[in-house]
This record gives C-alpha cells, structure tokens and sequence, in this order.
C-alpha cells in the first residue's frame, strides 16, 4: 500500500509546511491561488491535497475535515508517516467579541477544549495545548507589517457545533475567550506528541453576540491575501 488508510500520496509528496483549511474545497482554491504548479497529492474520500511552490519554496495544502477527530486522523498522519515538520491551520471561527467584525483574524496562542481527546492522551491530565511560540511570534510581526488587524489570544475547540450548554457561550465569554473552533486544541496536542509544530490562524465568519453569518461564498474566500501574510513569515519573502 502507498501512503497510509487516509492518505494515498507517496513519502517526499507533501513539503515541510503544510496549510491546512478545513474545507477541502479551500484548500483547492487556495492551492490555485497561491501555490505554483500546484498537484494533487490527495484524493481519499475528496480529502483534497496538493503541493506546489511559492517564491520558489515547496509548500503542500490540504483539508482537515471539521472536528478534532478527523483533523487528528490527518495532522497525525503527515507528521508520523510524512515528516512534516509545521502544520498551519487556516481555519474559519466563530468570534465572541462584541467589536469583532466579519473577516476579523485570530491567532490562537492557545486553546481550551471540551473534548476529552487531550486528557486520555495525556494520562487524565490538563494539557496545555499551546501555539508553536517562533511560529505565532513571526506571522505576528508579519501581520503587524502588512498591516492586517490580526488578535493574538485564546481559543475554544469545541466538540459541539449546536451546543447543548445553554450557558456554554457566557462561560467561555467570562473567561476571556476570542473564539470558537473545532480543531485547535487537538493540532496543538499532536504537534507537541510528534515534536513537531503547530499554528492555527483563524477567520471570524460567525459573530457569536449578534449572529451575523458570513456567506458561504466569504466562508470559501476567507483568507486571500493572508495566505501570502502566513507563507511570508514562515518561508521568508526572498
């Protein structure tokens, strides 16, 4: 068999750096967009991935799926089987701010969950589950360059998207929460396991307080230009 369950590229197919959108449709787009000569490397159940170069610099793009299940199913694959070094997550978020704008963007420096997924990975324990700290520090700056208004903060992966809790969003507000998803904290828990690094960058199409919703159009085209932001930062600009 080449490559793994879920995965059908060949090892040397995916580059060090892998941006991963949730939407594999995204990553397509993205892919597109921004990569040169991009190829699929990934079809497995329409789980698309491609590598292609920018500035040069080999840089693969692929979809996660939503929820912490099935990003660790892929994140755990590219760093174990693939040795991919750094997993980007490009991710689209729920915000929690009152002054938070549709298109807001969101470094998630750490982030809290309600899954069970990190404790029975971590002996029953509270796991920490952190950003890469060189990661968030470059795009950071590089961010603050180009300009963009980018928050820096915590998260909340949730295993929920219709959540039960009727108190659940007062309860993360309270604790000074930026942001709803479903992926990061257990990105951030497989990147420290693999010894590997981690980043998620988050755009805000819900606005928790007032409900606005973003197209599923905006939702596609959420990142454009920070796609070039992020590469930047962690590829260099020469």
């Amino acid at each position: 068999m080449s490559g793994t369950p879920h995965i059908e590229a060949s090892k040397g197919d995916f580059a060090e750096l892998v941006l991963m959108p949730g939407d594999p449709l995204r990553a397509k787009a993205l892919a597109n967009g921004y990569l040169d000569n991009p190829r699929q490397v990934n079809g497995v159940r329409n789980m698309l991935g491609f590598t292609g170069t920018w500035n040069g610099k080999p840089v693969s793009i692929m979809g996660s799926g939503m929820g912490m299940p099935s990003i660790s199913i892929y994140a755990h694959e590219l760093y174990d089987y693939y040795g991919v070094e750094r997993i980007v997550r490009v991710g689209t978020c729920g915000g929690l701010l009152p002054d938070m704008k549709l298109g807001d963007l969101v470094l998630a420096s750490a982030s809290s969950t309600d899954s069970s997924m990190n404790r029975l990975r971590f002996n029953g324990w509270d796991f920490a589950a952190a950003a890469d700290p060189d990661m968030l520090r470059d795009v950071r700056l590089k961010a603050d360059q180009a300009g963009l208004n980018v928050r820096v903060g915590e998260v909340f992966a949730t295993d929920y998207f219709y959540h039960p809790d009727p108190q659940f969003i007062e309860r993360v507000s309270d604790m000074g929460i930026l942001a709803l998803d479903m992926e990061s904290a257990a990105l951030y828990a497989l990147a420290r396991q693999h010894r590997r690094k981690a980043l998620t960058m988050l755009s805000v199409t819900d606005l928790i307080p007032s409900g606005e919703q973003a197209s599923t159009e905006d939702r596609q085209n959420a990142f454009g230009a920070v796609i070039d932001v992020v590469l930047g930062a962690l590829l260099g600009d020469e």
